[in-house]
């Protein structure tokens, strides 16, 4: 049985912002971090809320949100008690707050409490998706945390808000974007309605994202992107994910990669490796046709073989790094965290989609850049 259930309400659009004005008499807390605090993006927020309202800013949010983190935002969060949530940044900032509303539900923390998500990135998709990632630095592991109750009630979608976002973090996170649509695209329980979130998704950031690149002031690519990296996180909340995210998770937790970065490293293999599934390598094909990048005299192999070639055709035009020498890791290193790789692979909640789980001798395969 598939179920879809899409709960956010989405405002878009240059003007969107002025939603927060609407809120009076509120305790508002924003979460954050401080290199938007600093450089002053945070007024963009702060000046569109009436002086009703008291304001309580947190800007402690880093990289790959720390179970600490997310602990000591809850002991805020009772101390607070606010009445509206924002998350306002990347997907750390978001995950974060999504991880403090999951734990602090447990105290009755969140009754009543509305939530809204505004992204500075374009590329996870945490904005409109029930997961969070939260990492044990101890271990080096990133636990996926999934449930509706941590989907935002609103998420804002301000394009002006990215412009200042440098081309290679544009690149890392739009490749996230398309990783997100590809494995929903594959997944066990892809279905109508992920499908087509999936395929403009993709449809998007082959047309966008470079452009974002190029020109960090192009407003109509900015905003496509926007709402691939949403559409792309609707689908897989509905469909979920595979193992491309379950296996870069393991690289972001160990090598610090940046996720979106770890995504496009093993896009490509995955799909080559995926593709050995008939099941699989038919939906590959059926999306290259769709996007036109194939025609019906290609065999599903030739399809998936066009598939990645645009893949790899706009990673090196957008510099995007291929391989682990080219962020200064050894290749021999990964190599020999494999075996840890595939075993916390395995327990990542994205390889319950997928329709193919990888064994160690297949993660090694994927592994090989």
């Amino acid at each position: 049985m598939n179920q879809v259930y899409i709960k956010t309400r989405v405002f878009s659009g240059e003007d969107s912002l002025e939603r927060l004005r609407k809120f009076e008499k509120k305790k508002i807390w924003i979460i954050s971090d401080t290199f938007l605090v600093d450089n002053g993006t945070i007024d963009r927020i702060t000046e569109q809320l009436d002086r009703s309202n008291r304001v309580v800013l947190c800007s402690d949010v880093v990289p790959d949100p720390p179970l600490s983190a997310v602990a000591k935002g809850v002991a805020l969060m009772g101390n607070i008690h606010p009445d509206i949530i924002i998350a306002f940044g990347g997907g750390s900032a978001i995950d974060t707050a999504k991880g403090i509303i999951y734990f602090a539900k447990f105290s009755g923390f969140t009754d009543g409490v509305r939530f809204i998500a505004i992204p500075t990135t374009s590329g996870t998709g945490s904005e409109v998706s029930s997961v969070t990632v939260i990492t044990d630095p101890d271990t080096k592991i990133k636990h996926p945390i999934v449930d509706d109750e941590i989907l935002p009630d609103e998420v804002i979608l301000c394009p002006q808000l990215t412009c200042s976002v440098p081309p290679s973090v544009t690149a890392n996170t739009g490749m996230d974007v398309l990783t997100h649509a590809l494995e929903a695209y594959v997944s066990r329980n892809a279905n109508a309605y992920s499908d087509a979130l999936a395929e403009k998704a993709v449809e998007y950031v082959f047309g966008y994202l470079k452009r974002c690149c190029a020109d960090g002031n192009d407003m109509e690519a900015r905003s496509r992107m926007q709402e691939a990296s949403n559409l792309a996180g609707s689908a897989f909340n509905i469909a979920g994910l595979g193992m491309n995210h379950a296996i870069a998770h393991q690289l972001g937790g160990i090598f610090h990669i940046p996720h979106g970065l770890a995504n496009s490293l093993i896009l490509i293999n995955v799909i080559r490796k995926n593709s050995n599934v008939c099941e699989m390598r038919a939906r590959y094909a059926v999306l290259a046709r769709k996007l036109n990048l194939a025609g019906k005299e290609h065999s599903d192999s030739e399809a998936v073989t066009l598939l990645c070639e645009k893949i790899r055709s706009c990673q090196k035009e957008m510099k995007i790094p291929v391989t682990f020498s080219e962020l200064g890791i050894r290749p021999e290193s990964v190599l020999e965290k494999s075996t840890e790789i595939w075993k916390n692979a395995q327990k990542d909640m994205c390889s319950d989609t997928a329709i193919w789980r990888f064994d160690q001798c297949d993660v090694e395969d994927v592994l090989q850049l």
